[in-house]
């Protein structure tokens, strides 16, 4: 299996912040927008990957947004967190 997580942050490039394990197999992308994630994603899916999972940045519109980039063909999954967390998420990222 073919496995990609995509971070997001005002200041990733991903020509420049990505790494591979595995030869490759498993890989880390940062990217700076939404925009940057459905190119990334999209040149993902036509090289073949077979799940792309997304840093909670992306949030359920952004996983659609994947989603709809990769035509609803390959599993797409956004890290979450429990709600019992919000207050410590909200402090560390300014974001619920």
């Amino acid at each position: 299996m073919r496995f990609a997580f995509i971070i997001m942050g005002e200041n990733f490039d991903p020509q420049k912040d990505c790494v591979g394990i595995h030869n490759g197999a498993v890989q880390t992308i940062g990217v700076s927008s939404l925009e940057e994630a459905c190119e990334v994603s999209k040149r993902l899916y036509e090289e073949g990957i077979d799940c792309i999972e997304l840093c909670g940045a992306f949030g359920a519109d952004g996983a659609k947004s994947i989603i709809d980039i990769t035509e609803n063909k390959i599993p797409v999954g956004f890290v979450t967190h429990l709600p019992e967390q919000d207050e410590i998420f909200q402090k560390t990222f300014g974001t619920p």
